[in-house]
């Protein structure tokens, strides 16, 4: 092989290389910057996720905390309040005021208004009212309670499932950046073996040639 034809193999050789590397390069950068743009919309949306169902788990907690107030797991004190503001609470006295008007209304009709009946009737009402009122609270706040862990539920499921896909993506970086390693290195065997036979043709042509 002439000297100037062996010289230029080595040029476009060398160039080739550069240019599959540089190719290689850009190939990792491209796949590289969409996997991440698909991570941070992943977690993005998981932020939007929390975000909309933070209100339910908020409910959900307060639900839980009032139902383990009515039952005392959280003390005596906290229990008898619960119970308290329960027999306080307006809804209690209007209860209590329509009960009392319709015994003694009742009893009044029936001309029994001063009887042992309705004074017990009466002595009876308040309490077993307010027990109902306790456990109808505590229904209410079980449905909150509920709603809580659904949504407490919900998110925890998309956590799981962004983490999946954001494992994911990371690999199809990591594969990427290996990819084009990988390729660089062959870029450079591929130069270097395209010069070393250049420069032994070259060389090979200089003997036959008597230099």
């Amino acid at each position: 092989m002439p000297v100037a034809a062996a010289a230029v193999t080595m040029v476009g050789g060398a160039l080739a290389s550069r240019a599959q590397s540089k190719a290689a390069k850009s190939a990792a950068a491209a796949q590289t910057e969409a996997s991440q743009a698909a991570i941070d919309e992943q977690r993005r949306q998981f932020d939007m996720v929390q975000e909309l169902m933070k209100p339910y788990v908020n409910a959900g907690t307060q639900g839980l905390s009032g139902q383990s107030d009515l039952l005392g797991l959280n003390g005596a004190d906290k229990q008898q309040a619960a119970i308290d503001a329960i027999n306080n609470s307006a809804a209690m006295n209007t209860y209590v005021q329509q009960g009392e008007n319709a015994l003694l209304q009742n009893a009044s009709a029936t001309g029994g208004l001063r009887g042992g009946n309705t004074q017990s009737a009466l002595a009876q009402f308040r309490p077993q009212l307010l027990n109902q009122l306790v456990n109808q609270q505590y229904q209410n706040l079980g449905g909150l309670t509920s709603l809580g862990q659904n949504a407490a539920a919900g998110v925890g499921n998309a956590g799981m499932q962004t983490a999946n896909n954001i494992g994911n993506l990371l690999g199809s970086i990591g594969q990427a950046q290996a990819g084009s390693a990988l390729a660089q290195g062959q870029a450079r065997v591929n130069m270097i073996n395209t010069a070393s036979g250049a420069l032994n043709n070259m060389i090979g042509s200089m003997s036959f040639q008597g230099f």
